[in-house]
């Protein structure tokens, strides 16, 4: 009985016009706008609501296994459910550790949003800043050879638009070491992965993932904005003697 009831709310649709959407990819794509909030507020329960996004996107994008109303295998966007769940854990288990220990936060960090309980001496950030020529040429080469090499992959997995979802794939990877780096460029990896992601998702019909990634947008152009003014406005601390910083993932 309870299997029934689980499997009827997992091939719950919605109809819209002649086009059925599963509920699951909605209430997924929802979990991920909760979680990018939570992240923004730095807020530990944005890890643990992002995986349940990645959980249900994973079986959603998976459409051919699991016989979802566009029936289509995006092997790449289901590959960065499984990444962002790695990433996710990492983060939770990061923040959670932060939130123990004390570490310390900017000043002006509103307290009702902080992560962590008493300030403590050391003091933990990313501070954004440009990647070196080196690691620029780095970020174009795995950009080539991973696109190239997950496009193989998936063309013979039989994923569907497998060069767009190997680089959506790719980007994807890029933007999150990026962000956990502190390199400003991750946030315009990010545009480039939605610049993708948007037409290839409308194509396939997965259409509240593709209004998602418009939405994930509008947090990349901001983000990157808010990343350059604290960049120009950053004055270097002697006392800091390296850099640490987590990831969020949901999303996009």
């Amino acid at each position: 009985m309870s299997g029934s009831v689980l499997t009827s709310l997992l091939d719950a649709q919605l109809t819209i016009g002649d086009t059925a959407i599963l509920w699951r990819e909605i209430i997924g794509n929802g979990f991920g706008i909760a979680s990018a909030v939570g992240g923004m507020r730095r807020v530990v329960w944005a890890w643990p609501v992002g995986m349940v996004g990645n959980i249900l996107l994973f079986t959603v994008f998976l459409g051919g296994v699991f016989h979802t109303p566009q029936d289509l295998d995006l092997y790449g966007q289901a590959g960065r459910q499984v990444m962002f769940l790695i990433v996710s854990t990492y983060g939770w288990w990061q923040w959670s550790r932060a939130r123990r220990a004390g570490v310390r936060e900017p000043a002006r960090t509103d307290p009702s949003r902080s992560i962590v309980t008493e300030p403590a001496d050391n003091y933990e950030a990313v501070q954004p800043h440009w990647a070196s020529a080196r690691e620029r040429l780095f970020m174009v080469v795995v950009a080539v050879v991973g696109t190239c090499g997950f496009a193989w992959v998936f063309s013979s997995l039989g994923s569907w638009g497998p060069w767009s979802d190997a680089w959506i794939f790719t980007g994807s990877l890029l933007a999150t070491l990026g962000m956990a780096r502190g390199w400003t460029e991750f946030w315009l990896i990010w545009i480039a992965v939605d610049i993708v992601g948007v037409p290839l998702l409308f194509s396939a019909g997965y259409y509240p993932s593709a209004v998602l990634y418009i939405v994930y947008a509008a947090f990349v152009i901001w983000g990157f904005a808010v990343w350059l003014k604290v960049q120009r406005s950053a004055q270097p601390d002697p006392a800091r003697t390296g850099r640490t910083g987590t990831t969020v993932g949901a999303s996009s």
